[in-house]
């Protein structure tokens, strides 16, 4: 511009060009910069390190690190205690990300039909009332239950000695252990899905109802055909996140129980682990950094295709095209 005798835009007109006329480029480039550095270079890093030997012995600078290609690999499926440690790790994972998800969402479904009951007076009460396990920090919660439910001195076990029963190992035994994650986790879960639940009740016309009733339509094909349904059209989404998230529920496994109790059978992991504290004790306490690249390597596949098959099918649920038909309850 200066050899065509024009005059170039000063450093100010450059910033207010670059904001009025390159803002979205501006804005996005941020946060693309922050998942190069946080997801991308990390991800990278792990599915390097799954084909090295890079452990807690073998760690720069005193070792230096050798490429070992698929040997990590083939020792995770031919050893028995790496593989049969994986595998039942992995079906605890998914049964617990499961039954960890429906048994809120049942819970809350539950409670709220309760709580929005015509006759049931004080509903605003009982909102609060069931709402204060969520309201407590579940950092909070889950230590006061790890204590409750202590199988020496836990007061659980302590009114079950006084009304003449025996100890029951809620923490010690593996089948115990598991039933009390269960029912600590449906403590701290079913009140967001209660909330939830009465704001989709609060939505559904009133005369959907009435014409059940001009029909004969009775409390269970009321629920059945018009309820559940409704519930089901608008928490299928929220269902298939809460199902995501359970699998990588660190906090509660971890806190609760810490993994245990011990699996003489398992390969650094306990009764209860799932994948994600398994693979904190892999590389945080044990240092074995190449198999848990491995595991996480692999275990992120089976995540994500369970994740996009389930969210797959909620997507076809819910953005189906058609006509919506109701057909008599009789």
């Amino acid at each position: 511009m200066r050899e065509q005798g024009g005059r170039p835009n000063a450093f100010g007109e450059t910033v207010r060009y670059v904001f009025d006329y390159r803002f979205p480029q501006l804005v996005i480039t941020v946060p693309i910069i922050g998942i190069l550095f946080f997801t991308v270079l990390p991800i990278v890093f792990m599915i390097l390190l799954a084909f090295t030997n890079f452990t807690r012995e073998n760690m720069p600078p005193a070792e230096l690190i050798d490429w070992h290609g698929f040997k990590t690999f083939g020792d995770m499926f031919r050893i028995k205690a790496w593989s049969g440690t994986f595998y039942g790790v992995t079906m605890w994972t998914f049964s617990w990300a499961f039954f960890a998800t429906f048994t809120c969402f049942f819970g809350g479904f539950a409670i709220a039909l309760l709580v929005q009951q015509q006759d049931v007076r004080f509903k605003s009460f009982w909102r609060v009332l069931y709402i204060l396990p969520y309201a407590i920090p579940a950092f909070v919660s889950t230590l006061i239950m790890r204590n409750i439910f202590n199988g020496q001195f836990g007061p659980v076990n302590q009114y079950l000695t006084m009304l003449g029963f025996e100890k029951v190992p809620w923490l010690t035994d593996a089948v115990w252990a598991k039933f009390t994650i269960l029912l600590v986790n449906l403590w701290l879960g079913f009140p967001i899905s209660m909330l939830m639940v009465i704001g989709i009740l609060s939505t559904i016309p009133r005369d959907m109802y009435e014409a059940a009733d001009i029909d004969g339509a009775s409390a269970f094909k009321k629920l059945r055909f018009i309820t559940f349904p409704a519930v089901m059209y608008s928490m299928a989404p929220i269902l298939v996140l809460q199902l995501a998230l359970n699998i990588n529920n660190f906090n509660l496994i971890y806190l609760l129980t810490g993994g245990n109790p011990v699996n003489a059978d398992y390969r650094f992991a306990g009764s209860t682990d799932i994948l994600i504290t398994w693979l904190y004790k892999l590389s945080i306490d044990q240092g074995q950094y190449n198999f848990a690249s491995v595991i996480l390597f692999l275990s992120g596949f089976v995540g994500r295709d369970v994740f996009f098959a389930s969210g797959h099918l909620t997507v076809q649920r819910n953005l189906g095209s058609g006509p919506i038909y109701i057909r008599p309850l009789r």
